[in-house]
Formats: structure tokens, sequence, C-alpha cells
């Protein structure tokens, strides 16, 4: 990276860029708030224009602004699906259902088509193929890049991408979100969950909600709520159920996760969950 770095004129400041399996700086994870916090301190000192961090393997990109404020992977689709589609109107676009109903309701509002899929980067990349996506992304900071690149999870290439879009528009990072609407998300919520009934638990908590609201069950089921929406998904790798939501409000946030909750923990009478 520094390599690439010094070719594209960038002036760096550098964190932790020695490599150490042991990291015993933070674990390399962009999206956990804590992990970034020495990025965020650096970028504010600095008065840089963004900031960069990158998972263990750099398949997946985090990315802090100018103000020191988190931009998470489904904001950075929005950022890169607006300077695509201003060479390729109506393009087509993949995020998976963890991502926030901004990122696919601003797509569409530019003119580009939104897909939601399941999570997990092996099926994205087979769906992408599929619908001929020029971009892909998950909450978690995978990007794949069809347009200009290969159609697979590189954050070195998407910093790359990053950065052309905040030099060529000579607008800070924090101004390629302007006017975007403002939500109220959670993280992911993970509840451990015994490996032989996480799916069956979903499974009727999507029918609880079949009945009474809009879902989707593509990948767990995600209901639509008047000001939101929750999801409720079995993880593919670990003994864990995972849930996020987003809303208008903190009310309305708190109101549909209790909902949801209450739910979750109705089935687990009805499965046998302690």
């Amino acid at each position: 990276m520094r390599r690439i770095l010094e070719r594209l004129g960038v002036d760096a400041v550098e964190l932790y860029f020695e490599m150490d399996g042991r990291f015993p700086n933070h674990h390399p994870d962009p999206t956990v708030v804590e992990n970034l916090a020495d990025l965020k301190e650096a970028v504010r000192r600095h008065g840089a224009e963004l900031g960069i961090a990158f998972d263990g393997d750099a398949d997946r990109l985090g990315a802090i602004d100018e103000n020191g404020e988190v931009v998470w992977g489904d904001q950075l689709m929005l950022i890169f699906a607006r300077e695509i589609l201003s060479r390729k109107p109506g393009a087509v676009f993949l995020g998976e259902v963890k991502c926030s109903q901004v990122m696919y309701d601003g797509i569409r509002a530019m003119g580009g088509q939104a897909i939601m899929y399941k999570t997990g980067h092996s099926l994205i990349k087979a769906k992408m193929k599929e619908v001929g996506a020029e971009l892909a992304g998950e909450m978690s900071g995978h990007l794949f890049f069809k347009d200009r690149y290969f159609g697979y999870d590189d954050a070195l290439y998407a910093a790359c991408r990053l950065m052309e879009i905040v030099a060529a528009s000579g607008k800070p990072l924090s101004a390629q979100l302007a006017g975007v609407p403002k939500t109220v998300t959670t993280p992911e919520i993970r509840v451990d969950c015994p490996d032989d009934k996480k799916f069956e638990l979903v499974r009727v908590v999507c029918e609880r909600f079949r009945a009474t609201h809009e879902i989707s069950d593509i990948d767990g089921v995600r209901v639509k709520f008047g000001q939101g929406w929750g999801l409720l998904r079995a993880s593919n790798t670990q003994p864990v159920l995972v849930m996020r939501f987003e809303a208008t409000s903190p009310e309305r946030l708190e109101e549909y996760r209790a909902t949801m909750t209450a739910a979750l923990e109705e089935a687990k009478k009805q499965v046998g969950v302690d």
C-alpha cells in the first residue's frame, strides 16, 4: 500500500504499517468502531482529508471522513454508485440484507438498479455475475468492483477509488453524502444460538411477521416497519443469530428492536431454546 500511495502522490500518515500477526494495537476489523479510534484521532490531529482502514487480508475497507466520522460500507456503496452512474446510467448494483434502506433508495433515485441479496462474499460474487452488477457491497466493507476492475473484493483498490472521487470532486468525504437522509441504525447484534436450532428460530419468527408485515425472506427475515426495518438472520459460519435495525428516530429504533426481540423470545420457547 505504501508504494501505491507514493505513486498516486498521496501525502499519507501511516498507522501500524509493520506486519505483526499478533495485532498488538487492535484487531484488524474495520467494522468495530473501537478499532477505528486511533485512525479517527490521527485524521483530526493531522487535518487529513480522509482515513482508510483494512482488515487482516485487505478485502474489507473502513473509511473515516475529515471530521473523524465513520463512513460505513453501505454509505460507501452510495458514493461509488453515484460516480459509476454518471458514466453508466441505469447500472445494476447489488447489496445484502444488512445494508441500509437509504442505500437502496438512494441508488434507485439516481437511476440505478439496486438488488438486495444474501450475505456472504461467495454468494454475492455469484449473484453479481448473474445480474451483471457493476458493483456489489456489504455493510462489512466488502466491495466488489466489476466497473473498471475484476469483480472481487479488493480493499486496496476500493480505497484508491474512494480517493479518486474525493480528489476529482474537490469536496471532502463528508460532502459526498450531502443530502442523504439521516437515519439511526444499530451495528450487527449477535445472539448466541445452537447451530441445530438457529434456522428453525428464524423460520418461526419469519412466519410470525409474514402475517402482519411486509417482509423479505431472501436471507433470514427483514421486516418492514412504518419508519424503518429490522433483520434477523442465522449466521452461515457461526452458532449465532444476527440482528440489525434502522429507523428514522431513536424512539422508533427501540420500538422495532423490542418488537423483534420479543418475537425471538417467543420463538425460543416454541423451539425449545433456553
